[in-house]
Order: C-alpha cells, then sequence, then structure tokens
C-alpha cells in the first residue's frame, strides 16, 4: 500500500494567460525560492494561445496544471486553484512577478509566529528595483471625492485629503493594513475556509478590495511585511487590449460600492467615476492642442476616456431604470 503524499507546507498558486515567458520566470524563481520548503504548484491556464501550458509541463513537470477551455477570470481561476490546494498556506502570485530570495519563507516565518494572521504580502517592487506601494486604504466616500477632483493629487502630504493610496514612508516596516493589492498574497488556508475563497462576480480588478475586507471582518489580520520582496512587472496580460481592462477596472470598482455600500454607494461611484473622465477628457484636450509631440498617446487616453463615459451611461441605466 502506498503511503499518502505528505501535506506541504504551502500551495503557490499562479494564473495565466497568454504571457508564457513571464510565467516560465514566475515560477522558474517560486522553485528557486522554495527549495528548502516542502511545497507545490498548481499552474491555472486560461485558454492560452500561446502555447504555455505545454512549455510549462515540460519545463517543471511537477507542477499541476489545470487547463481551462475558457479564459475565467482571475479570481474564478485562483479559486480552482485553492479548490486544488493542500498546503498549510496558500501563495497566489501573479504570472508577472519574480520573487526573490527568501521572501517566501519570511512570509510563512511570520505567520507562523503570529497565529491571528490571515493575509500577507511583502515588499513589491517594480522592473527597475523601486518601491510598488501595494497597500491600499478601504474606498469610501471622502477619500474617492479626493480622488475625483484631484484633491489627492494636489496635496500627497495631506492624509486627509488623501485617496485610497498608502503613501511610501508608510510601506517602511511590518504593519496592519485594508487593502493589499493582488499581484502576490500568502493566505492562511484556515482563514481562507473560514472567510471563504475570492468572489468570481469579480473577473478582474476589485476581487482583492473584497478579499480583504471579507478577512478583516472575519477577525484575520492583513499584513503588509517588508522583510520580503518580489519584482512586480505590471499589466502582462492587459497591455495590449487596454481600453477593454479599463472599462473592466470600473465595472469592478463599481462592483465593490454595490456589494458593500448599497445601491446608494454603486450611485455616488458611478457619478464620481463619470465626474472624473470628464475632467480628464476637458484636461487631455488642453494637453492635446499644447503638446503635438504628445498627441498618439493623448489620443488614446481620450479614447479610453470617452468608451468608458459611453459605457457607463448605459450601466447607470440599468441601475435607475
Amino acid at each position: 500500500m502506498t503511503a499518502a503524499p505528505a501535506t506541504p507546507v504551502l500551495s503557490a498558486i499562479v494564473v495565466n494567460w497568454n504571457t508564457r515567458r513571464m510565467t516560465l520566470d514566475c515560477l522558474r524563481s517560486i522553485e528557486d525560492d522554495c527549495a528548502a520548503i516542502g511545497h507545490e504548484t498548481i499552474v491555472i491556464d486560461n485558454a492560452s494561445t500561446d502555447g504555455s501550458p505545454d512549455a510549462i509541463a515540460g519545463a517543471f513537470p511537477n507542477a499541476r496544471i489545470i487547463r481551462n477551455a475558457a479564459n475565467l477570470g482571475f479570481a474564478r481561476a485562483n479559486n480552482q486553484g485553492i479548490a486544488a490546494a493542500r498546503g498549510r498556506y496558500l501563495a497566489l502570485i501573479n504570472s508577472d512577478v519574480i520573487v526573490l530570495p527568501g521572501c517566501i519563507a519570511e512570509m510563512i516565518r511570520e505567520l507562523e509566529d503570529h497565529a491571528d494572521i490571515g493575509l500577507i504580502s511583502p515588499r513589491i517592487l517594480d522592473s527597475r528595483r523601486r518601491l510598488q506601494p501595494n497597500c491600499l486604504r478601504f474606498p469610501g466616500y471622502w477619500n474617492r471625492a479626493c480622488e475625483t477632483t484631484g484633491l489627492a493629487k494636489a496635496f500627497p502630504q495631506i492624509e486627509f485629503l488623501g485617496d485610497t493610496h498608502v503613501s511610501e514612508r508608510r510601506h517602511d516596516r511590518t504593519r496592519d493594513v485594508d487593502i493589499l493589492t493582488g499581484c502576490f498574497w500568502v493566505a492562511r488556508a484556515e482563514a481562507v475556509a473560514r472567510v471563504g475563497p475570492l468572489d468570481e462576480n469579480f473577473f478582474m480588478y476589485g476581487e482583492d478590495m473584497d478579499w480583504c475586507r471579507r478577512f478583516r471582518s472575519g477577525g484575520w489580520r492583513v499584513v503588509f511585511h517588508p522583510a520580503g520582496s518580489a519584482i512586480h512587472f505590471g499589466g502582462a496580460s492587459s497591455s495590449t487590449q487596454q481600453t477593454r481592462f479599463f472599462i473592466e477596472l470600473q465595472k469592478s470598482i463599481l462592483r465593490y460600492w454595490r456589494k458593500h455600500h448599497g445601491r446608494i454607494g454603486w450611485l455616488y461611484c458611478a457619478a464620481m467615476i463619470a465626474l472624473h473622465q470628464v475632467l480628464r477628457l476637458g484636461a487631455g484636450a488642453v494637453s492635446y492642442a499644447l503638446r503635438p509631440s504628445r498627441r498618439g498617446d493623448i489620443r488614446n487616453k481620450l479614447r479610453r476616456s470617452a468608451a468608458c463615459l459611453a459605457w457607463l451611461a448605459g450601466a447607470r441605466s440599468t441601475q435607475t431604470g
């Protein structure tokens, strides 16, 4: 009789959608960092057409690959990985992330030292090794207004006028936060079992705000721990379809407001998004006239704002009709 395999300490979960090279680099960094940690690697492929699944299977024969017939989105695909995972800790890592040495061990150490932490994330760096802030405040009526009107950008040193972003200077030490952006999480499996998986109504974007809120509401700490680091390149899947993914972001923001602030909150947020896009169109038109060398980039942003307003008009009619 064959003995059952030992329960791994960690289950690393990576969702791939047409990011073959980056996913291979991500998985290699995970394997290197987890060499001394009992772990399993689960890759969920969302119907890639770039040969990713076969390349991953060839390079990482021990990885489990779930091949979806369609792009199921970020939340649903990660939930497939969560359902298949056996580890005490679950690392949900974006395919465009490189895990730096010692990072995952440091996250696990902090989780084992503090049994009340449900979700933790390391320091995130951009491709030039500069800090990429990944801590946010919960969205609310006031900080949404500050973001829309530009007060947050005009007075970045005044915390009262801030938006949801937490300043770089507050990424200096381990601290409890409202939200950790979803490029790299390590979750306690016990906490996930109680809180529940990601909300699959969020196709992509927004699920991080919702999940962190549910962890906090369930009595679990959400912690930023800069003792470990990872590089996040960002936008790997969305860079070629910027307008589509920009609108998807607005959908997710509104879905979060509808879920946690009700219909009035949804209407308020929709009005703020509309106002913000109108202001962007006005500023963009001025820039287009005054900066001919950047007209190509400005034109794309104008189209994106116009497309968002057109979509929002239809979305509002369904809520108010």
